[in-house]
C-alpha cells in the first residue's frame, strides 16, 4: 500500500466499504491508544481534529489544560486485516495538537519527527531496523494468561517441537497485508519464545511498523487462545526479551560519519538507558545471557552493548543490544539519533573494541539509578524541554 494523501484516504474510505476509522497514537511510555470514528467524521478529523481528554493519558496534561486534538496522518493509513472484510476497519497514526493549533510537544511521534528533521539538516540519511522478541504463553479456562510456555522448543527449532511456527506465519502474512514486510522469523532460545526481524526503514516508518507489529502479534496470539508477552524477563532462568535496534547512517556529502555516530550513542547510553529499559524488570534481564550489562562494542560479538554485524552486500550498520520491548520506539529512536548527531558534532572517537566485559564501564544496575542519571543529564533535559520526569515510567 503506497502512502496516501488526504484526498486519496477519503476516496479509499468511500470505495472500500470502510465502516470504522481508528485514530491511533502512543502515550509517553509507548502504549498504543486509539479512538474510533465513523467515515462521516473523517473530513472533520482532517480539518479540525477529534478532541480527547489529555489528562487521562499518563504524562500528557493536567485537568486544567486537558483538551487535545487528534489529526490523522494520511500517509499512515492501513487496513486492519483481522477485522471483518464486510465493513472494513482502518487505522491512521495521528498528530496531536493543542486547542490553539500548536503541536503537542510530549507526543512521542512528534519527538522522533523533530530528531529526523535535525538529522536531515545535517544532510544525513538514517535508517533503522528492529529485532523484537516475545513469549507465547498458554491461557487458562477463563482466558487469562499463565506462565506456561506454548512449547519447549529452542533456538531455530522446527515443528513439531516449535509450535509457534504457524502463528509466526500468520503474523508475517498479516503484516504483509498491511504493507509491512518482515525480513525473517524464528523460534528463539527460551521456551515459547519467538522473534521477528525487520529490514531497515526510515525512522518514523520503522517506529510505526513496531507499533503495528505489536498489535498484530497480540491479536494473532489471542485468536489462537494464547497470550503474547513482550516484558523483558517473563520467565526466571530463561532468556529475556530483547528489542535489538540496528542503525545505518550515511552522509549525503560522502563523509564517513559512521564511527562518530556510533561513538555518540556509546557516550550517551547511560543517560538513555532508563528510556531504552524503562521498567524495573528490564534490569533483571541486563547482564543475563547475551543481554549486555557493560558499555562496549565489538564486531560480531553478541554479548557487547553494540556490535557491528558481518554483512554480505548490505549497508554497514551497528546493532544496539540493550533495549527491550517495553521501550517506546519513537522515544528510543529519537534518543539514538540525537546521541549520534552529538557524536558527529563533537567528532567523537570510538574506544578500542572489547570482547571482554570485565574492564568495561557498567550500565545502570537498577531503574532508580538509571532514572537519576537521566534526571542529571543536560543532553536528556534538552530533548525533553526540562520535563524529564513526565517521561519516566512509574
Amino acid at each position: 500500500m503506497s502512502a496516501y494523501t488526504k484526498e486519496e484516504v477519503i476516496e479509499f474510505i468511500k470505495q472500500e466499504d470502510v465502516k470504522f476509522i481508528r485514530l491511533a497514537f502512543c502515550d509517553i511510555y509507548g502504549n498504543q491508544k486509539n479512538l474510533a470514528i465513523l467515515p462521516s467524521e473523517l473530513e472533520r478529523a482532517f480539518e479540525q481534529g477529534i478532541g480527547f481528554d489529555g489528562s487521562a493519558i499518563d504524562g500528557f496534561t493536567d485537568s486544567a489544560h486537558s483538551d487535545l486534538f487528534l489529526f490523522p496522518i494520511a500517509s499512515t493509513l492501513t487496513v486492519l486485516p483481522w477485522r471483518s472484510t464486510s465493513g472494513k476497519v482502518v487505522r491512521m497514526f495521528c498528530e496531536i495538537k493543542r486547542p490553539d493549533g500548536s503541536l503537542f510537544e510530549k507526543e512521542s511521534r512528534y519527538i522522533l519527527k523533530q530528531a529526523v528533521l535535525a538529522s536531515r539538516e545535517q544532510n544525513l540519511e538514517i535508517n533503522i531496523g528492529t529485532e523484537c522478541e516475545f513469549y507465547l504463553f498458554k491461557t487458562d479456562e477463563k482466558g487469562e494468561p499463565t506462565k506456561i510456555p506454548f512449547d519447549n522448543a529452542g533456538y531455530m527449532s522446527v515443528a513439531p517441537e516449535d509450535k509457534g511456527e504457524n502463528i509466526r506465519r500468520e503474523i508475517c502474512l498479516t503484516l504483509k497485508e498491511m504493507d509491512i514486510h518482515p525480513e525473517s522469523s524464528h523460534h528463539e532460545e527460551g521456551p515459547g519464545q519467538n522473534e521477528v526481524d525487520f529490514r531497515h526503514a526510515a525512522p518514523l516508518k520503522s517506529a510505526d511498523n513496531v507499533m503495528n507489529f505489536i498489535t498484530v502479534v497480540r491479536a494473532a496470539a489471542a485468536r489462537n487462545g494464547l497470550y503474547a508477552d513482550f516484558s523483558p524477563k517473563p520467565l526466571s532462568g530463561h532468556c529475556g526479551n530483547g528489542f535489538h535496534i540496528n542503525v545505518s547512517v550515511k552522509s549525503e556529502d560522502g563523509k564517513d560519519v559512521f564511527e562518530n555516530f556510533m561513538a555518540g550513542v556509546l557516550s550517551h547510553i547511560k543517560e538513555m538507558t532508563v528510556f531504552l529499559n524503562p521498567t524495573s524488570d528490564s534490569y533483571i534481564r541486563l547482564g543475563a545471557g547475551k543481554a549486555p550489562s557493560t558499555i562496549g562494542w565489538a564486531k560480531e560479538n553478541r554479548t557487547q552493548l553494540i556490535r557491528i554485524p558481518s554483512t554480505n552486500g548490505d549497508e554497514k550498520r551497528f546493532e544496539i543490544r540493550s533495549p527491550d520491548p517495553t521501550t517506546n520506539p519513537y522515544i528510543a529512536f529519537a534518543l539514538i539519533i540525537y546521541a549520534g548527531l552529538d557524536g558527529i558534532k563533537n567528532n567523537a572517537k570510538l574506544p578500542e573494541p572489547s570482547d571482554s566485559s570485565s574492564r568495561s564501564e557498567k550500565l545502570p544496575k537498577f531503574w532508580g539509578e538509571a532514572a537519576d542519571i537521566a534526571r542529571q543529564s543536560e543532553f536528556i533535559r534538552k530533548i525533553f524541554n526540562d520535563d524529564v520526569e513526565s517521561f519516566l515510567r512509574r
